[in-house]
């Protein structure tokens, strides 16, 4: 995944969360509070996630091309 997806998906999450909370509290700064955990925490949960996935053979060979192998 790229740097891009990973922030869309997260901000997504996250806007998802405070819009939630806004609509049910009409407490801006707990919706903001939110937001900001809710990014964070997705953020590193995906992260560990394509990290703990290993490629395929295609993507190892187009990974060994773009390294000059």
């Amino acid at each position: 995944m790229k740097p891009v997806e990973l922030l869309g998906i997260s901000g997504g999450m996250a806007l998802f969360v405070a819009l939630t909370i806004l609509l049910t509290t009409r407490d801006l700064m707990l919706a903001a509070i939110a937001l900001g955990v809710t990014f964070i925490v997705a953020l590193v949960v995906i992260a560990m996630f394509v990290l703990g996935m290993k490629p395929n053979a295609s993507e190892q060979t187009d990974l060994d091309e773009q390294n000059g192998h």
